[in-house]
């Protein structure tokens, strides 16, 4: 499976809405996964945010709440069009249900941890994304990588340096996590509720 990101085809002219898309980007290690259980932690009893689960063909992790499935189960859902997107990253497989349609059709702000290879297709399938930065110095991502101890996410050195020239992947917002996770997460929740 070595294709490009698929993205919904059930849209407006003007892209899914009204609801925000919040994609959040950043190289391994950064702290995006952390981010944003605090934020959902916090917005626990707003229905008016929602954090979807990726579906993933790699091992669980403790960092990640993903839906880990096979790579037949994924190619079969993949087949029967369960996905609103779905690409590959580091030699696995990664999607979002089309359950994030509805979500978004219904006004409701969506936050999901993404590639930035999705990013240009997304910007032009939703009407209105929203694309967050999470990012550390190399020093700092490199040992968060190696404390993981993840075999299958292949070598720290490829997974620090992988970058994607695309004017549209381009952040709307940068947040350096470095320092207390909560006031970062603070700070993404703003972003998120867009005060």
């Amino acid at each position: 499976m070595t294709e490009q990101p698929t993205i919904s085809s059930h849209r407006t002219a003007t892209g899914i809405g009204p609801g925000r898309l919040v994609l959040v980007v950043g190289p391994s290690g950064a702290g995006k996964d952390t981010l944003i259980g605090l934020a959902r932690a916090a917005s626990a009893d707003d229905g008016t945010i929602v954090f979807p689960r990726r579906v993933v063909t790699r091992e669980p992790s403790s960092f990640e709440d993903n839906e880990q499935v096979s790579l037949e189960a994924f190619a079969q859902a993949r087949a029967q069009g369960e996905f609103a997107v779905h690409w590959q990253a580091h030699g696995h497989c990664y999607a979002l249900r089309r359950a994030i349609d509805d979500q978004i059709g219904a006004g409701r702000a969506v936050v999901a941890n993404v590639s930035r290879t999705v990013v240009e297709a997304m910007r032009r399938a939703y009407a209105d994304v929203v694309v967050v930065s999470i990012t550390a110095p190399s020093e700092i991502l490199s040992q968060r990588l190696a404390a993981r101890a993840r075999g299958s996410d292949g070598r720290i050195a490829n997974r620090l340096y992988r970058a994607v020239d695309d004017a549209a992947a381009r952040p709307d917002f940068t947040i350096m996590n470095v320092g207390s996770a909560e006031d970062h997460a603070r700070e993404f929740l703003r972003v998120i509720r867009n005060v």
